[in-house]
């Protein structure tokens, strides 16, 4: 939502060039909130207001406009002012945003840049993104291990003005190797005996992740360990940057829209829904509609071959929507639970009978307790069910399908695990095709054996 609140007196401020009141704006009051108030000015007028700032205020509060703005000022903003703001970033947000460029406007902001930050985004820009490498910093704060805690002060008072964070101090050694860890608060209580090596206070075995490891690998670790960084090494342990607990929680986010996606049958946005195109919209949702969209015509096959026995027991169409719809959300429900388990590494590649035995003792379950619910209202809405082998009918389909829905919907995900696939994404759209058409099978199967071959 745009705050329209100083709107008028900014514009005014630029119309009259007050270059002392906009420089106070943007120092007075904290980057996000300063952010939120020009978030109504156009590009010009946004960098109109930002020249005026500090280049840490303005890198500050550009870090806080949404996605859309920032490409936007940097894309018709001066080229020479753009990659100096983008010099002062932090290296790895500095790698997000010229990933967003285009090739051509991203090569040439590099070669505006210092040759040092030009070397060191480009290095990051070779790794495979979606990994560690991709998403790390190299700011950080690494000191040798043949150090003392005094020395380590005065090192660290160096290094202060180029760190993103000190969380940790890593400790490595002459070729970079990571020997161990050690965090500030540890470092500070080695004070009491500053002549200490910081090979004698560091933690030996730190937690690490290698720099081609999967972001969602970082994640499950950085959580599993409550980490605040986490470094990342290369396959010789050397030390190569960090990933910071705000890093983490974008890949979080980045992750559970990703999968949020997936499970609803919609591929991946890369931007956000009110900035992807109609057209790319339309092409990601429809290629999933479409598989399901035939699943549904295999559906209306099967009650087409089974119109005789429908027919001749016209309230049994009255029920098919309830015996499918149980069928697939209870199928739905399963499939979310293990894929969510997967994801979350809480269930392993040893946990499958185990996962499939829970499921079918949960079909049993459910199956029963909607059997229990249809029993009492059966009559109120179709009178002509009179006999006890008409009323099972229903029941008796339900455990059926409830079960080959919990069945399914665990199934299928470890099936694509195991495949290699991304179960969020191939497992939903095959539980509802399969449900449907097994629904109808096994409801007109109980109905003949219940009412007799000529129902």
């Amino acid at each position: 939502m745009i705050n329209t609140l100083y709107l008028p007196e900014i514009r005014e401020m630029l119309q009259t060039q007050n270059g002392a009141e906009l420089k106070e704006f943007c120092e007075a009051l904290h980057p996000a909130a300063t952010a939120d108030f020009m978030e109504g000015l156009t590009a010009d007028e946004t960098w109109g207001v930002l020249v005026h700032a500090s280049p840490e205020t303005q890198s500050e509060i550009f870090n806080y406009f949404d996605h859309g703005k920032q490409l936007e000022i940097i894309t018709t903003q001066d080229r020479t002012a753009i990659a100096q703001l983008l010099v002062s970033f932090a290296l790895d947000d500095r790698v997000d945003l010229l990933n967003e460029l285009s090739p051509e406007l991203s090569q040439e902001l590099l070669d505006l840049m210092p040759a040092d930050a030009r070397r060191e985004t480009q290095r990051i820009q070779a790794y495979e993104e979606g990994t560690a490498g991709a998403v790390m910093t190299t700011e950080v704060a690494k000191l040798s291990e043949s150090i003392s805690v005094r020395e380590a002060f005065v090192h660290l008072q160096q290094q202060s003005h180029e760190l993103e964070t000190i969380y940790y101090i890593y400790v490595v050694d002459d070729s970079d190797h990571l020997r161990g860890v050690l965090s500030a608060r540890d470092l500070i209580s080695a004070l009491a005996r500053p002549d200490r090596l910081l090979s004698e206070i560091m933690e030996t075995e730190p937690i690490t992740v290698d720099v081609s490891d999967d972001q969602e690998e970082v994640l499950k670790k950085v959580a599993y360990y409550d980490l605040l960084a986490i470094p990342v090494v290369d396959p010789q342990h050397r030390m190569l940057g960090i990933i910071t607990h705000d890093d983490v929680i974008d890949v979080a986010l980045e992750e559970a829209a990703e999968d949020a996606h997936k499970i609803a049958g919609v591929a991946p946005l890369e931007n956000s829904y009110l900035r992807t195109g109609l057209m790319s919209l339309c092409w990601r949702r429809a290629v999933w509609l479409a598989p399901l969209f035939f699943a549904a015509m295999l559906t209306a096959k099967a009650i087409k071959i089974f119109e005789e026995p429908l027919e001749a027991t016209p309230w049994l169409y009255l029920f098919l929507p309830l015996v499918i719809s149980s069928g697939g959300n209870s199928g739905n429900q399963s499939a979310t639970l293990v894929i969510t388990g997967l994801t979350k590494g809480d269930i392993g590649p040893l946990d499958w009978l185990r996962v499939v035995g829970r499921e079918f003792a949960m079909g049993l379950m459910l199956g029963t307790i909607l059997a229990l619910v249809y029993l009492p209202v059966a009559r109120l809405i179709e009178p002509s069910i009179d006999t006890w082998q008409a009323l099972s009918v229903v029941p008796a389909t339900l455990l059926l399908v409830v079960c080959c829905g919990t069945l399914f919907g665990s199934i299928l995900p470890l099936i694509f695990h195991r495949m290699g696939q991304d179960p969020a994404l191939m497992s939903n759209p095959f539980v509802a095709g399969i449900i449907d058409i097994v629904g109808i099978v096994v409801y007109v199967g109980v109905a003949m054996l219940l009412l007799g071959s000529g129902s």
